[in-house]
């Protein structure tokens, strides 16, 4: 667990090792020159390399090889807590503590690695192995070592946890750094609870580790202290033990060799651990989570539950990902864990081994190691792909399935891969399957595995691409040193940056005019795939949002062949464009996900590569069920099958305008019981139209269709009722040309308790404060959709409390798709003849999903200003400008928020505009805060000198408050609360007297 300081501006790029890697074949051959240098550093020929990021290195070979790591917190502080070195060991020792069961138990986890935490600011500092030099606790038993040469008989390395941070050194009263006895061994005064002293301490036993334990695999650093950067401990690391990892928790420090990400929650779904990560492949990455869902990182005496649902969830998606799971277990003060992280450990054994070769050595597919789309599927479907490593690694995938859908198929984009095969793996059932349009569908699926249901999917390799060495890119816009060359140079360290320039567009010349019927985008995996907040700074999707797509045969007469807008998920993103005869493509982003809440992600568009599809895998034998063009269905007036590459089957039903007399009839459509269920129609339209539905005879139910390409499918679902057994199901369109149909999906509806993911941002954000007697409070909000979903019915209002009144109504839209907005603006009055606080006004968006209604809301807290103040404003609030800084939770706080990560650079500021006083003068600035220990904000007013505010406090959970005389000029004022050199206080709120 990370003592909460985290970098403001987190090295992203990777800095080194840039072979140019043109096909698959030049990849192999990096990672065969990668095999030899292995062998060269184990007899001792490899020199310690340069002090910067090696993203790729032979020592890492190991590590790339793993799927996960257990990590293990366990120290003095362990329940129950020890205040005494020496009582601490002989407790260890007597309670039967062994080296062997901490291996033993990772193996079960599937973990080659473990990283001990006990060196840790939270469990008293304490190192397991006996140590020349005096300072804190110090077994004289040798627990280290006799774990490192335990893990070693049976293939887990050991990694060791180091703290950079000494504040937390007296926190259960009695203090665990002895500086006089460190001072003397030093011979000079050195205080181990500043950040230098403690630097200097640490340093020193980085050196004695590596002296004695040369079985050690690397250390497991939880941030950096200034101390060690400045003596390049690092690259002493390098050069002293060569082969050893470096790894970091949340901070991307470039001569490491991992990047560890902890603890990320509010995914979806919440197993979904790397849609939150921020590190872009091939860096290593792990995630480091705790298996038990309550309790500390430690041992606190509880036993705590594991959520086998969550923690199956997190491990499988990671290994998709190619990110290493480093699950955190609390081992007790014997050693032994608790007994339902043993069961789980047993579980985990049992469950992981019929599938082990889709967990173990795999790569994650659908990113630069090929392999088909991980991600949402249909009908509620959620998973990821793993492929082989190595050349052909890719010819070999495991779909792993974690959330089921709720049909017995499983549909996912095959990314250009022809399937020879597909089995059940943890039954060896073969299972049947079809495949066209760029689709793979797996059919008649019964047995489900209630955490991941695994098929392996044989191919014959990935065919109707470019090779990228015969397309030249350029773009409208680019960084220096990130040219649009990098989207075709088959290298996925190099990438494009769009300057942050948008609209943006890039050109592929193909070199002659060729046939293209698709455009396959790596994003760069540097960005979340939401709005979030790590630790208090904020994060947002630099993804693609809405899209164009054009075609030229000379570069200067386009046509456009797709418009859309692209889901924020991670992996490969297809644009079908249909069947296009054209020398160049245009792609032309017009909006990204993210929003300028998060300014390091905001409009910051980075692409890895763009390849060209050319074709897509032959149609297999087996339709997929639904087909409008199937035999069993019956076509009407002027209705007739129409080929049609990228849909289902290679063709779909066209000439299905003018009404009900041109017509496609299922006979046969199968429902288990009577019941509303959710019915999706692929379709085709050039321009917008409407599909006419009726169920069993029943009058028809128009279906909106929308406009794209007329050859490339959309989709659009609509409840039906349908009775058990057999239905009919009639499509036709009173659109005087109507559009295309390619199929019909039936599925359950999802579960009532289902709601789209939506945005719903609400300005102002934060505690309003007000004035006594009647105030009116401009509102905006705007919602977005951000699931591939149909919103209808949608409207947008404030909910207004009694005698409150809005200068407009609610604002409207008949349908939102995906990445759609509403937006509305009001201006709220409160009622006269009274103060306006408190208030709480809810602005809320109302819409339907099937039929079914449902809303989101945000509210707008309107508060009455203290007695004794005649202004205040949250920190948190959208008037103020927040530079680097983020907003964390406070539950204590005034608006239960506050901003974090103030100080340490100049953009790590806030600042307050609009401070609008009636009078000049002298005022009381009143600053609320929360800090552990002793930390200065910097306050300046209209520009001037800052002034220093020093404040002490211990927990940082506590909201005090502090004041310093300000002279304001009358009328409109600016504050800024900042510290340019060292982290200041959290900032609750300001207020003046």
């Amino acid at each position: 667990m990370p003592t909460l300081r985290i970098p403001l501006r987190p090295a992203r790029a990777p800095l080194a090792i840039r072979a140019i890697r043109a096909t698959r074949a030049a990849r192999s051959r990096w990672r065969a020159l990668c095999a030899a240098l292995a062998l060269a550093l184990t007899v001792g020929l490899l020199a310690a390399p340069a002090a910067e990021a090696e993203v790729q290195h032979p020592r890492q070979e190991w590590l790339r090889q793993s799927t996960a790591g257990l990590f293990l917190h366990w120290g003095m502080f362990t329940h129950p807590r020890h205040l005494d070195c020496a009582d601490w060991e002989r407790d260890v020792t007597e309670g039967g503590w062994s080296a062997d069961y901490w291996v033993d138990e990772a193996r079960k986890l599937g973990a080659s690695y473990i990283v001990l935490a006990t060196f840790h600011s939270r469990l008293g500092y304490a190192r397991p192995w006996p140590s020349k030099i005096p300072g804190s606790c110090a077994t004289e038993r040798d627990l280290l070592g006799e774990l490192v040469a335990a893990g070693k008989a049976k293939g887990v390395r050991i990694v060791l946890y180091m703290t950079d941070d000494p504040q937390w050194h007296n926190e259960q009263g009695t203090e665990t750094l002895d500086s006089a006895a460190y001072s003397a061994y030093k011979g000079r005064d050195v205080d181990l609870t500043t950040r230098r002293g403690f630097g200097m301490f640490s340093y020193d036993l980085f050196f004695e580790v590596m002296e004695n334990y040369p079985d050690l695999s690397g250390f497991w650093i939880d941030n950096d202290n200034e101390y060690w950067e400045e003596r390049g401990l690092y690259e002493q690391i390098r050069e002293r033990r060569p082969s050893w990892l470096l790894s970091n928790n949340n901070e991307d420090t470039p001569i490491m060799d991992t990047v560890s990400n902890e603890q990320k929650t509010g995914m979806t779904p919440t197993y979904d651990y790397p849609a939150a990560v921020t590190v872009p492949m091939p860096r290593l990455t792990e995630a480091d989570y705790k298996l038990p869902t309550t309790g500390d990182w430690w041992y606190d005496g509880g036993d705590h539950p594991v959520d086998a649902r969550l923690s199956t969830g997190r491990y499988i998606t990671n290994a998709g990902s190619s990110i290493k799971s480093l699950m955190a277990e609390t081992p007790m003060v014997n050693g032994k864990l608790p007994p339902q992280q043993e069961e789980f450990n047993d579980f985990m054994g049992r469950w992981v081994e019929p599938v082990r070769e889709s967990v173990y050595g795999v790569e994650g597919g659908g990113y630069m190691y090929g392999g088909m789309q991980p991600g949402f599927w249909n009908d509620g479907a959620h998973g990821v792909v793993t492929v082989g490593r190595g050349e052909d690694g890719d010819r070999t995938q495991y779909v792993h399935v974690v959330t089921r859908p709720r049909t017995d198929l499983v549909r996912l984009r095959d990314n250009g891969y022809t399937v020879r095969r597909v089995t059940n793996l943890r039954t060896g059932e073969a299972m049947r399957f079809s495949q066209s349009g760029g689709h793979l569908s797996i059919l008649g699926i019964s047995d489900w595995d209630p955490y991941d249901t695994v098929f392996k999917v044989e191919t014959d390799g990935h065919q109707p691409y470019y090779e990228q060495s015969g397309v030249d890119a350029t773009a409208s816009s680019a960084r220096a040193g990130h040219p649009a060359a990098a989207l075709a140079d088959g290298n996925h360290e190099t990438y494009w940056d769009s300057d942050a320039e948008l609209p943006v567009s890039v050109t592929l010349d193909l070199g002659a005019r060729k046939r293209a019927t698709a455009l396959a985008v790596n994003q760069r995996e540097w960005s979340p795939t939401h709005a979030r907040s790590t630790f208090g700074r904020p994060e947002d999707s630099a993804r693609i949002k809405d899209y164009r797509v054009y075609a030229s045969g000379d570069g200067k007469r386009w046509t456009q062949v797709r418009a859309g807008a692209l889901r924020s998920a991670r992996g490969v993103q297809t644009i079908d464009i249909g069947d296009q005869e054209a020398r160049y493509l245009k792609l032309e982003v017009r909006s990204l996900w993210g929003g300028p809440q998060a300014p390091e992600f905001f409009n910051q568009l980075r692409i890895d590569e763009i390849q060209v599809a050319y074709g897509r895998p032959k149609p297999t034998r087996a339709p997929l069920p639904l087909e409008a063009e199937a035999r069993e269905n019956r076509l009407s007036g002027a209705a007739r099958s129409v080929e049609c590459g990228a849909c289902s089957g290679g063709r779909r039903v066209g000439g299905l305008g003018g009404g009900p007399r041109n017509s496609v009839t299922y006979r046969d459509i199968r429902a288990p019981e009577d019941g509303d269920y959710r019915l999706q129609l692929d379709h085709t339209a050039a321009a917008p139209s409407s599909l006419s539905v009726s169920v069993n005879g029943a009058a028809p139910v128009k279906v909106p269709a929308v406009a794209g390409n007329p050859g490339v499918p959309e989709s659009t679902a609509v409840s039906v009722p349908l009775k058990a057994g057999a239905n009919t199901v009639r499509v036709f369109s009173t659109a005087a040309r109507g559009p295309g149909l390619d199929r019909v999906a039936v599925a359950p509806p999802p579960p009532p308790s289902y709601t789209p993911k939506t945005t719903l941002t609400v300005r102002p954000h934060g505690l309003q404060w007000v004035g006594p007697g009647r105030r009116s409070i401009t509102v905006t909000a705007t919602l977005r959709l951000d699931d591939d979903e149909q919103l209808d019915d949608v409207g947008l209002a404030p909910r207004l409390p009694a005698g409150w009144t809005a200068d407009g109504g609610p604002a409207t839209a008949r349908s939102l798709r995906l990445g759609q907005t509403l937006k509305a603006s009001w201006t709220l009055t409160s009622p006269p003849g009274q103060d306006a606080g408190p208030a709480d006004i809810p602005v809320t968006a109302d819409f339907k999903l099937l039929g079914r209604q449902k809303s989101v809301s945000d509210p707008v807290r309107v508060r009455q200003l203290p007695a004794d103040r005649m202004w205040a404003r949250e920190a948190e609030d959208s008037a103020n400008r927040p530079g680097s800084t983020g907003i964390t939770g406070c539950g204590p706080c005034s608006g239960a928020e506050k901003v974090r990560n103030i100080g340490g650079s100049e953009q790590a500021a806030v600042l307050f505009p609009d401070v609008v006083v009636p009078d000049g003068g002298e005022r009381t600035l009143y600053l609320d805060y929360t800090v552990n220990g002793t930390r200065s904000f910097h306050v300046s007013v209209n520009g001037g000198p800052p002034t220093v505010v020093t404040v002490t406090d211990i927990g940082n959970t506590t909201p005090r408050t502090t004041s310093v005389p300000v002279t304001l000029k009358p009328g409109a004022n600016t504050i800024e609360i900042s510290n340019d050199t060292e982290p200041a206080p959290d900032l609750d709120r300001i207020s003046l007297g």
